[in-house]
Parts: C-alpha cells; sequence; structure tokens
C-alpha cells in the first residue's frame, strides 16, 4: 500500500480541494496586484501601498514562491504526488519571507500571516501525512 494503492478516502479529496481552491484564491490575488495594484490596493493604509510599490526583491520573490508553490502543492496533492509536501514547505520558507519584509518595514498585521502560516502547515502535515498512509504516488 506504500505506493500509493490505497483507496482513497473522501476527506482526502475534500481538503485536496479545499486547499486547491484556497490556494487559487491567493494565485488570483496574486495576479490581480501585479495587473492593477492601484485596485488592489484601494483600501489598504498608504503605508502598505508604499510598501508594496517599494518592496525589497528578496521579500518580492518569497511572495511568489509562498503563493505559487501553494498552487503546485495543491495540484500536486489532486494528483496525489508525495511531492506535494515539498511544494508546501517551499511555500511556507516563501511566506515567512514575505511577512519578514512586512515586518520589517513595520506594515505587517498579524492576523492574516497567522491564518495563512497555518494553512501552509495543515496542508504540508496532510500531505505527509497522506504519503505516509500509501494515498499518494
Amino acid at each position: 500500500m506504500a505506493n500509493g494503492t490505497a483507496k482513497v478516502p473522501t476527506a482526502y479529496w475534500v481538503v485536496a480541494v479545499l486547499g486547491f481552491l484556497w490556494n487559487c484564491f491567493g494565485a488570483y490575488l496574486y495576479i490581480m496586484a501585479r495587473i492593477n495594484p492601484d485596485a488592489m490596493m484601494e483600501g489598504a493604509p498608504q503605508e502598505m501601498k508604499d510598501y508594496f510599490v517599494n518592496m525589497p526583491l528578496w521579500a518580492n520573490v518569497g511572495y511568489g514562491l509562498g503563493v505559487w508553490a501553494s498552487v503546485a502543492g495543491s495540484v500536486l496533492m489532486l494528483m496525489r504526488s508525495r511531492h506535494a509536501a515539498t511544494a508546501f514547505a517551499v511555500s511556507f520558507v516563501g511566506a515567512l519571507l514575505s511577512y519578514l519584509g512586512q515586518f520589517q518595514a513595520g506594515v505587517l498585521t498579524p492576523a492574516q500571516p497567522i491564518v495563512i502560516l497555518v494553512v501552509i502547515v495543515a496542508l504540508w502535515w496532510y500531505s505527509r501525512r497522506s504519503a505516509a498512509q500509501g494515498l499518494m504516488k
């Protein structure tokens, strides 16, 4: 059963699909922030708008890694690939870099990063557990 031949429980698919939808929303926000940053930042405080325009390269790279590695992790979960956990680990590091940049600039509001990091860790843990149970190849 360790080779991905175990019967996949419904709960696995629920987690994988919800994770995918969650991460698609993050990808949508990322793309919209690149296409039309003024509209995306319309209700944000001026300090956050200034930070977004002047975000350090390393924090910007972290932001991209955080978003796109999570999307990849979710797609890999849907494909039942054991590599999903690695993608979520990369996403976690990227998100930490992004939030470190916000923290250093003094624009970090802790509630949102905590929720996002908890979701990434939960998806990482679940994908590792699922791989160990033989649900992933």
